[in-house]
């Protein structure tokens, strides 16, 4: 193979490198990424325009600012912008212009019937590549790669035998699907991209840079810092709290790990296990209420359900996931002896100087509550941070630092774009074919009517579908492939899609391609898949929470309240009792017979009918009363301090 077509290879294979921000460069683009973000705000909360048009500027621009601040490889300049990248950039803006002028031309067509000129066929061509390129150099390869297998299936899967096997479709067909009607490039995702997750993004960012982040760490330290392994503790909880604003593992992980997984590592704890536990909280970002990352807000746009009920539904499922990794967290420091630190902040000292930031949250979940658009409810939770920041002189923000916070918060979010553009090329792909219909006659072919193998297949499909892809790509693909074999089972809509919404996001901690625990390496100066397995164990009963919520709609508050009561009792003594099997350890080790116990009540708590319930219960507590026992013969007891 020649030099030339290794180093294409190799550029491929690889993301772009950012730009340094404080270059030239950088500051010449800091300003126009202020005023799309400006721009955004102004036509999604105050001047509503046709969200066809808006999604076509919105896309172009951000695929310029692509193009301005990330190279075409790892080895790319950071401090300048290349020819060829200007060229890309204004190429970006100049196709949109097309679009916006002839919008109403586009909206009004008959798609497949009205034929498409010259200048629609170059235009939406050069979209479709600059969609692609831009994907790369943000995402990377992963979901690149898939896009085009699923594109390449389109123009030929017609070859294929069997039941994957599809009618002809030509290239002017495919274009006029993928970028001149909603059903594709300018699609669900995008549409997601341009309102709740970008509004969202930048009620985060300005939460975070008034001191909100530090805020949170400082409650989770002041709370967990000084019990056994405090600092995993603070992991998990300032992870958390974190992650209901940020909405991305690997952004969680970077934020909060570059501090406590050092202190994790200072008290005792291996560097693969710091870094798994740092990312298996952080996971769990994406699935935390109120904002839950950008999957729930596409979530709510494939299904119709409310946002608000989402939220609800998946308050009980987030709390039993960071429960879990919180409990084995505590039980494997007790097993290790690792105490917590000397030092920490005072809990009164904290709320006293950061306590408003809690008064944005509020605001914002009161808003869902109420019923207010999502749009809304995230403008009205970033005037609420600017307000309290103003409050205080050290938070309030001068003219600079809202400029800086605008065009932080644009940059912040063209990953995202780049890849729910790339995801709406997928998901455009898969109506002309009907491939969605074909998986949901193969998991019918790999597990017939049987619920369990089904929601298992689905799983694995997710996980495979998530290796190196960002979580609403993730979903997005499961949610046309996976779903309707879910819901023609007796899965409830919620169910299946917040099934979906959850291994989509495990999937950032699972290997091999753990884009967390890469992300996590290079802090805890430990192997990815070192972290990702030590992730995976921290967090394994994780994995089953979603499988409980199908059977059991009473965690998703659904039903009579005594159902969803002892439906949520019993799911939090199954998940404890699981911890306890796992790590085989209480105040004291426990022996083979008592941790096989606990695992036998703790899945007999979790199936479906109220016999086996009760049973798992009775060997619950059978099992507690079996290591209190053994915990109190003398020689077989190791003290320990409390949580």
């Amino acid at each position: 193979m020649s030099s030339i077509s290794l180093s294409f290879l190799s550029r491929f294979l690889t993301t772009g490198a950012r730009r340094d921000p404080d270059s030239w460069a950088g500051h010449l683009l800091k300003p126009f990424a202020a005023l799309v973000a400006l721009g955004i705000v102004w036509v999604t909360t105050i001047q509503i325009v046709q969200i066809y048009a808006m999604t076509i500027v919105f896309l172009g621009l951000m695929l310029a600012l692509v193009f301005l601040t990330t190279g075409a490889s790892a080895n790319s300049s950071r401090d300048r912008v290349p020819v060829w990248d200007l060229i890309l950039a204004a190429a970006s803006i100049g196709i949109s212009a097309y679009f916006w002028f002839h919008n109403e031309r586009i909206v009004t067509r008959i798609t497949l019937l009205d034929e498409l000129t010259a200048w629609d066929i170059l235009c939406g061509s050069g979209l479709l590549l600059i969609t692609l390129e831009a994907t790369r150099r943000t995402v990377g390869p992963g979901l690149t790669s898939i896009v085009l297998v699923f594109l390449a299936y389109n123009l030929w899967g017609d070859r294929l035998p069997g039941v994957l096997g599809h009618g002809p479709i030509d290239y002017l067909h495919f274009l006029d699907i993928l970028a001149f009607t909603t059903d594709g490039i300018f699609g669900a995702p995008i549409r997601v991209a341009l309102t709740y997750v970008f509004l969202f993004g930048l009620f985060g960012t300005f939460l975070s840079r008034t001191g909100g982040g530090d805020f949170f760490f400082d409650a989770a330290s002041a709370v967990s810092g000084k019990s056994p392994g405090g600092p995993a503790k603070i992991a998990v909880v300032s992870s958390g709290l974190y992650g209901t604003i940020s909405g991305s593992p690997t952004a969680d992980v970077v934020t909060t790990g570059s501090i406590t997984i050092p202190m994790m590592k200072k008290l005792g704890y291996s560097g693969a296990l710091a870094g798994g536990i740092e990312v298996a909280a952080s996971t769990g970002g994406s699935i935390l209420p109120p904002v839950m990352g950008s999957a729930a807000f596409i979530m709510a746009e494939f299904t119709g359900i409310r946002y608000t009920d989402i939220a609800l539904a998946g308050i009980v499922p987030a709390f039993l996931c960071y429960f879990c990794v919180y409990l084995q967290v505590h039980l494997n420091s007790l097993k290790l002896g690792i105490t917590g630190l000397d030092k920490v902040p005072v809990f009164a000292d904290t709320m006293r100087r950061g306590g408003m930031f809690l008064v944005p949250l509020i605001a914002l979940v009161l808003a869902l509550l109420i019923g207010y658009s999502p749009n809304f409810v995230a403008a009205f939770g970033t005037l609420a941070v600017i307000a309290v920041a103003m409050c205080r002189r050290e938070t309030r923000l001068s003219f600079r630092g809202f400029y800086e916070i605008l065009a932080e918060a644009t940059l912040r979010v063209m990953p995202v774009v780049a890849a729910c553009a790339a995801a709406g090329l997928v998901v455009g792909g898969l109506s002309m074919t009907g491939l969605g219909a074909k998986v949901t006659e193969l998991i019918f072919l790999l597990a017939g009517t049987d619920l369990f193998l089904s929601l298992v297949v689905a799983a694995v499909i997710t996980l495979v579908l998530g290796m190196g892809m960002p979580t609403p790509s993730v979903y997005i693909l499961a949610a046309v492939l996976v779903a309707p074999a879910l819901t023609k089972l007796g899965v409830s809509l919620i169910a299946a899609h917040l099934f979906l919404v959850y291994y989509a996001s495990l999937s950032a901690m699972t290997p091999p391609i753990a884009v967390a625990a890469f992300a996590a390496a290079p802090i805890a100066l430990a192997n990815p898949l070192a972290i990702g397995l030590a992730a995976v164990r921290m967090a394994m009963v994780a994995f089953i929470v979603p499988f409980a919520f199908v059977y059991n709609n009473g965690i998703l508050f659904s039903g009579a309240p005594l159902q969803i009561a002892f439906a949520c009792l019993g799911v939090t003594l199954a998940v404890a009792c699981l911890c306890l099997a796992a790590e085989g350890f209480w105040k004291w080790p426990l022996g083979i017979v008592h941790r096989l116990c606990f695992l036998a009540a703790g899945f007999a708590l979790l199936a479906p009918s109220p016999l086996a319930q009760a049973a798992g219960g009775i060997a619950a507590v059978f099992g507690a009363w079996m290591a209190m026992r053994a915990g109190s013969r003398p020689g077989e007891r190791r003290e320990t301090s409390s949580y």
